[in-house]
């Protein structure tokens, strides 16, 4: 299926009214290893760029060769870990005063700050007595509400005060927000955003294409990380070769000696790790790829997700999606119209619900439709127009 443009994709009246913004967006998280938060960041930076505005981006960390020459970074960045993963960040010595001095020099019309309640760069303009008007961005979500983030309530609710508008993710994220954050801002509950024609266009790759014997069900993210769900998808796997002995799964991301653990302890004989094919970390162009070769994607995360960015890149391949039910991909799911879900945990259920959809070919086609239509709600002119009324709000 290729993308065409429609209603909901073509753009809004421009907000600005013409105006041509000098925006500074500054990034919580190093540049130097991928992420949900900087390939947004990097993305709506792009949009922005290629509407006529000037973009500038502050990061952690050290420059590398890839890194696009209107990204900044301050050499300095340390590992930790952060809602079930690790985050590289920057907080200590001379951060604050070469943040804030970035700030000043840039002579920006409005800067966006992401995280801003993370310990890190873009926490740090908050202390300016003068600056430009401050938009933040949150996008974390957590299932409980961590006791750190309970501690410090009073606290940043007094620190986030010189926000001018929040944009919150999700609603999931929003319900983290609603918490700590100050009660005189507006929050906008705007989704992240994704390149709908550069998924929907991708062509599928023949070494991954299945057939109706030998299906393709396809994981990604990293391996060694419980909460994205690796050892669930191993346990469905487990199920579904049972009924489809032939069945591939193939696995992007990194993690393959975790993964290998966590088959060998499912099926000692080996049989099943047979029919797992891992593909280590893929470029964005086979991410594309990949989704669009596979009979199935399964999502099967099992929290800290405040967004269901994969479901939504799949979606726009047209690829059927087993998702666990999860609020956030509940959400994008639209409760389970436009993917198929499965409840959060269950190996059993996950694998009922992958067979499901192989064994109806026309269920699974209707699913491939509607997931792409959704899909286009998320398409970045549709995703940075909302933005941009929030900017022209504040700037108002």
């Amino acid at each position: 299926m290729s993308y065409v443009e429609s209603n909901e994709t073509s753009q809004h009246p421009d907000p600005l009214h013409g105006r041509k913004l000098n925006v500074g967006i500054i990034s919580p998280y190093s540049f130097e290893t991928p992420g949900g938060v900087q390939f947004h960041i990097r993305d709506f930076a792009e949009e922005l760029m290629k509407r006529g505005h000037k973009v500038s981006v502050l990061a952690p960390g050290r420059r590398t060769r890839d890194m696009p020459l209107w990204v900044t970074t301050n050499d300095s960045s340390f590992s930790i870990p952060y809602n079930g993963s690790v985050a590289r960040l920057s907080y200590f010595g001379f951060v604050g005063p070469r943040t804030r001095r970035w700030v000043k020099q840039g002579h920006f019309d409005i800067v966006h700050l992401h995280e801003p309640e993370t310990p890190s760069l873009s926490h740090k303009p908050l202390t300016m007595h003068h600056h430009p008007p401050f938009v933040g961005t949150f996008h974390a979500a957590f299932d409980p509400y961590p006791l750190a983030l309970r501690i410090f309530q009073g606290y940043l609710r007094k620190y986030l005060s010189p926000l001018s508008a929040g944009i919150c993710v999700s609603d999931a994220a929003k319900k983290v927000v609603d918490h700590y954050a100050p009660r005189n801002i507006e929050y906008n509950v705007i989704p992240n955003g994704i390149n709908c024609k550069f998924f929907a266009n991708a062509e599928p790759k023949s070494a991954w294409l299945g057939t109706k014997e030998e299906p393709t069900i396809g994981f990604l993210g990293r391996m060694g990380e419980s909460r994205k769900g690796f050892a669930i998808f191993a346990r469905a796997a487990n199920d579904i070769i049972k009924q489809y002995p032939s069945a591939r799964f193939l696995c992007a991301g990194t993690g393959e000696q975790d993964a290998m653990k966590i088959l060998s302890k499912i099926d000692s004989s080996g049989t099943l790790a047979k029919r797992f094919e891992f593909l280590g970390r893929i470029s964005d162009k086979d991410k594309a790829r990949f989704y669009k070769s596979l009979d199935v994607y399964v999502a099967p995360q099992t929290g800290g997700e405040s967004f269901g960015i994969v479901l939504v890149e799949a979606m726009a391949a047209s690829c059927a999606v087993v998702s666990s039910d999860l609020d956030a991909f509940a959400a994008v799911a639209q409760g389970g119209g436009d993917a198929a879900l499965f409840t959060n945990g269950d190996g059993h259920d996950c694998a009922r619900q992958v067979l499901s959809l192989l064994d109806d070919p026309q269920r699974r086609e209707r699913l491939q439709q509607s997931g792409f239509e959704r899909s286009k709600q998320y398409d970045w002119p549709v995703v940075a127009d909302r933005v941009l009324e929030v900017y022209a709000r504040v700037l108002s």
